[in-house]
This record gives structure tokens, C-alpha cells and sequence, in this order.
């Protein structure tokens, strides 16, 4: 199969919807206030067409560059649409930058313009960017932007007439997209309009989407995880598209989508997995599911409860997943998938088929997609959704390429005789003992399994032997000031520690866990914005806390 001609860009496959089902609605945004708007294919393409002609009429350089900044939302979509039907160019920033990074991305990008989405402070870096954004650079505001100072979206579609769309060569740059920046300063990958179209090419030879499928954003739409797997799917596809209001609405939100496709990363499905076992305790679940007539009843139940009754595909990307927490989603009758790409091939690379998925695996490769082990142990990839390049980079990119044209990921990994690829860790991430030997952090991180502990971070470069750092779930952390028995809980993370290094090579024994006090957010740099946890970062706050850490010799340590 190839891509449809009528739908060859992203662009050309909103009018191509606007045309054919005007009436469906593609966008559902809900509000602070209660109040939910619904936007049609047709009302859609029109505010598209509408905001492309005012970005006309500012007289901007033919082919600019135009930054989004906001968390997800209707109009954030339609801001990147109109951005290309005026033959622009889109740079999405993350709404948890610091104001530093901030600056450093719209001045890298040479922005001519900023659409300035969702935003509160809050949960977000507005409060430091704000002072970092430069004072000449125009402003747009959509629906829910902090600045009521600037030209509006809502007033601009009013007043203006609409304009012919320019609908672009696929092979045109489409967008600029700044790596999260898990090490030093983020990189401009560049996406052509086919490199992004290429990955619901792929995907129609592997599941069996429609346009009746409803999906929920709210990973970043700032990185290509979401950017491929919602926003080019909806449009490919043609399906709902729902918006959460904000994390404490999540729930609510969720229950409103039903989804029937859902992509989330591995440490919100912990964050589920930990609500419900919170609430329905491991040991009285397995009692339940041996009951014949209970089973089913309660596993229903279950995800109701998550919103995901409905769900019929589900995937998990961007970081690992422990075979255990998917199997556990499995019982429940939810089949999670583990899929991997990266930014430099706009998230298309592998998948585990439905059906057919092998724990431990990221599946093997999409259709159109060529993979091999180069030195190092190093995955290097050759896909469809390659990108263009760093932008301003030419050696970056000559570095992160082969003189054959494959990716080198910068993961290690192992390719099985059937073709799966197991991710062993990142190449970067290996750090020596003081003893000189290579630990491989990931495998042990993915051994590390307890209930209660939401992140894990294994450390200890230049130490006798590695040490494992323990972020609580929340509720963990909320049961203990409480006054919840610390006694058991330690006894517990004892027999899981003892229980990782049972197979361990002796240089990989974890001498101790650390329960860490310091929550690792975005916010404080530790996580990255899909949540990744930014290794670099963690080891350099707690690095001078290590010596004491090791002197006290014990299994599991407090710091709180």
C-alpha cells in the first residue's frame, strides 16, 4: 500500500475530510469552566484557511519559521495546519521548558512569529519563559494563552476572509522538532511533510484503523510520539480527536474520549497500574480473578474505571516498560503493545503486531523499515520517516549517520532470530565501577518491579558497585505521612533488591536502595517531557551524597 494521492500531507488531508464529511467533528476541546467545544472537519479547515491568509498578510520571509508554544489543544493542531497553508514552517517548544531553553529554541530556530497556546504556570515553565521570549517577536494568541495583550486567534478568524490554502510538496520541510534534551542542549530534527505522512502509510499495513476510531492528546505535542501517533493518525485517519483539561481532570476526560486507540508512556501506565492497586490490592486481585464468575466482572471493571473499556489497541513508547506491569494489563484483557522510534525517524521504526507481541521486545520492524547491530552493540536504523537533518547542524548529522544512510540510535540492543529487537540500554548510559567494569543501567532498572515504586534510577560510576534510587508513587509518599509502617515497606524493597541481584553478575549486584524526598518532575529538570528520566541531572544532584550513602552499609536508606 502507499499513501493515498488525496492524502499525500497532513494538510492536504484536512480539506480532504472538510470535503468529504464537513459535518463529522475532529476536535473536542474542553474548558476550565465546564463549557466543551466541539469543531467539525468543515469549521476546522475554514479557521485554518482563515489564520493562513492573516500570516499572509503580515508580509513574513517565504518559508519561516513559526514557533508553537502551548500544551495541547484544538487550536494548537490547528496553529501547525495554518502555519503550513501559509507555507510556513511549524517549531513546536515544549510548554515545560525553563525560559533559557526557551530562548535558545526561538532564537536557534530564527522564529518570525509565536502562536501562544495553553498555558498557566502551574504545570508548565510559563512563569520563567515569559521573560525569555523577545520583545519584537509578533504574537498570536489561541483560546486559553496567558497574554490577552496580543492579536487573537478567535478574533482573527472573524475578520478575516479565508485564503486558498497552499498545499505543499510532500518533500517540503514541514517542521522543526527540538529533541527533549535528555543530555545538553536540544537539537533541531528537521521532518519533511512525506517523512511525517510516512508513519500512518505504515500503519494501515499493520492495524485496521478507521475513521470511527477516538483518541485522547496529551502527551506533548511538541515531540513526534504524539505528533505521529495522534495528530498525523486523526488527520490520515480522519478519526475524533479528544483534549484532557488538565491533570486533574484527567479521569473525567478520559471517560468523555472513550478512546479506542490510546498511546501513553511507561510512567503513566505505572501511575494507573499503582492507582488501582492502590484501590484493589495485588494479592485480593489474583483472589478475584481466580473466581470464575468474578473474573471477567471485575476485570470489565477495572478499565471502566481507566476509561479504557473501549480501547482496542493500546501502545506504550518512548522509555521501557517492565514485562511485568504489560503482562499485568494483559490479564486484564488490555493487550499493550511496546513500539519504538525516535525523533530522528519521527517515531517510525518498530512494533509489536497485535497478536503477536513478544514481552521484553519493542517487536520488530515497520513496513519500509531496515534495522542491523553496528559496533558497540549500537541499533541502527533505516526508515521512511527518516529525518532531513539537524538544523544548523551538518556535522551532528554526519556523526548520528552512517555512510549508508542508517540512523544510529544511540541504544543498544539485541536482534533475535525471528527478528525482535530487545533494547538493552543506551549507549551513553553505561558507566565503570571503581573496580573498571561496565554496568548497564536499564536491564536493572526493568528487573527493579515493587508496587510502589513509580521511577527508578540506577547510579553509582566510580563506586565499589551500583546503587538503585526509588521515587515513591504518590500514594506511597502520601500513606507514610500518614503514618503508614515504614518497617514492612522496607522489608519489602529488601526481598526486591535481593531478588534483582539474585540474577545479577556480581559487578551489577545493587549494593542499596535509596528512597529518594525530591519528587522527579519536569518541572525540576529531572524528567524529560515524555518523562524519561534525565539521567545526567539525577546523578548530579544526588553525586555528592553517594559516599555517605555507601559508608552506612545498609539495604535500603531514607532520605526523608
Amino acid at each position: 500500500m502507499a499513501v493515498d494521492p488525496k492524502k499525500q500531507t497532513s494538510l492536504h488531508c484536512l480539506y480532504y475530510w472538510a470535503e468529504r464529511t464537513p459535518d463529522n467533528v475532529y476536535l473536542t476541546q474542553p474548558y476550565p469552566d465546564g463549557r466543551v467545544e466541539d469543531i467539525t472537519w468543515a469549521q476546522a479547515a475554514d479557521q485554518v484557511s482563515r489564520m493562513a491568509a492573516y500570516l499572509n498578510s503580515l508580509g513574513l520571509p517565504a518559508r519561516s519559521n513559526l514557533g508553537i508554544l502551548g500544551k495541547n489543544s484544538a487550536h494548537w493542531i490547528l496553529a501547525d495546519l495554518a502555519v503550513w497553508a501559509a507555507g510556513h514552517v511549524s517549531v513546536p517548544l515544549y510548554p515545560t521548558l525553563n525560559g533559557e531553553t526557551a530562548a535558545y529554541v526561538l532564537e536557534h530556530s530564527e522564529a518570525k512569529l509565536l502562536f501562544l497556546g495553553k498555558l498557566d504556570g502551574t504545570a508548565d515553565g510559563w512563569n520563567d519563559i515569559k521573560h525569555h521570549i523577545p520583545a519584537d517577536l509578533p504574537i498570536v494568541s489561541l483560546p486559553l494563552s496567558p497574554r490577552d495583550d496580543t492579536p487573537k486567534w478567535q478574533d482573527i478568524i472573524i475578520e478575516q476572509a479565508p485564503a486558498d490554502p497552499r498545499l505543499p510538496e510532500p518533500d517540503a520541510l514541514a517542521t522543526i522538532v527540538y529533541t527533549s534534551g535528555s543530555t545538553g542542549r536540544p537539537k533541531g530534527v528537521m521532518h519533511s511533510f512525506r517523512t511525517m505522512i510516512s508513519v500512518a502509510d505504515g500503519l494501515q499495513q499493520l492495524f485496521p484503523v478507521s475513521s470511527s476510531e477516538r483518541m485522547l492528546s496529551y502527551l506533548p505535542l511538541a515531540h513526534v510520539a504524539e505528533r505521529a501517533a495522534v495528530e498525523t493518525q486523526s488527520l490520515y485517519y480522519g478519526f475524533h480527536l479528544y483534549f484532557a483539561n488538565s491533570l486533574d481532570t484527567f479521569q473525567e476526560d478520559l471517560q468523555r474520549a472513550r478512546p479506542t486507540l490510546f498511546f501513553s508512556v511507561p510512567r503513566l501506565w505505572m501511575k494507573f497500574y499503582l492507582g488501582v492497586n492502590a484501590k484493589l490490592p495485588l494479592k485480593k486481585q489474583k483472589i478475584l480473578f481466580k473466581i470464575p464468575i468474578l473474573n471477567s466482572l471485575v476485570k470489565k471493571k477495572v478499565l471502566k474505571q481507566l476509561g479504557l473499556d473501549h480501547c482496542r489497541a493500546a501502545l506504550t513508547g518512548a522509555a521501557p516498560l517492565s514485562g511485568e506491569i504489560i503482562g499485568w494489563y494483559r490479564g486484564l484483557g488490555l493487550e499493550l503493545l511496546e513500539v519504538y522510534g525516535m525523533s530522528e525517524n519521527f517515531g517510525y521504526s518498530h512494533c509489536n503486531r497485535p497478536g503477536q507481541a513478544r514481552l521484553g521486545t519493542v517487536g520488530t520492524t515497520n513496513p519500509g523499515v531496515t534495522h542491523r547491530i553496528g559496533e558497540g552493540d549500537e541499533v541502527q536504523v533505516k526508515s521512511p520517516g527518516q529525518m532531513l537533518g539537524y538544523y544548523k547542524n551538518e556535522e551532528k548529522t554526519r556523526e548520528d549517520m552512517t555512510g549508508d544512510g542508517f540512523l544510529k540510535t544511540g541504544d543498544m540492543g539485541e536482534i533475535d532470530q525471528d527478528g525482535f529487537l530487545r533494547i538493552t540500554g543506551r549507549v551513553k548510559d553505561l558507566f565503570k565501577t571503581s573496580k573498571g567494569k561496565y554496568v548497564v543501567p536499564v536491564p536493572i532498572e526493568n528487573r527493579f518491579n515493587h508496587p510502589k515504586a513509580e521511577v527508578v534510577c540506577v547510579a553509582g560510576a566510580n563506586q565499589s558497585q551500583p546503587c538503585l534510587m526509588i521515587l515513591l508513587s504518590e500514594e506511597a509518599r502520601v500513606e507514610l505521612d500518614r503514618g503508614a509502617d515504614r518497617g514492612e515497606l522496607e522489608q519489602e524493597l529488601t526481598r526486591e533488591l535481593d531478588a534483582v541481584n539474585a540474577n545479577s553478575e556480581s559487578h551489577e549486584k545493587v549494593a542499596f536502595v535509596v528512597v529518594v524526598k525530591e519528587p522527579w518532575t519536569m518541572e525540576n529538570g529531572m524528567l524529560t517531557p515524555t518523562m524519561k528520566i534525565k539521567r545526567n541531572v539525577i546523578e548530579d544532584f544526588y553525586n555528592q551524597r553517594m559516599e555517605d550513602w555507601f559508608s552506612q552499609k545498609r539495604k535500603v536508606i531514607w532520605e526523608f
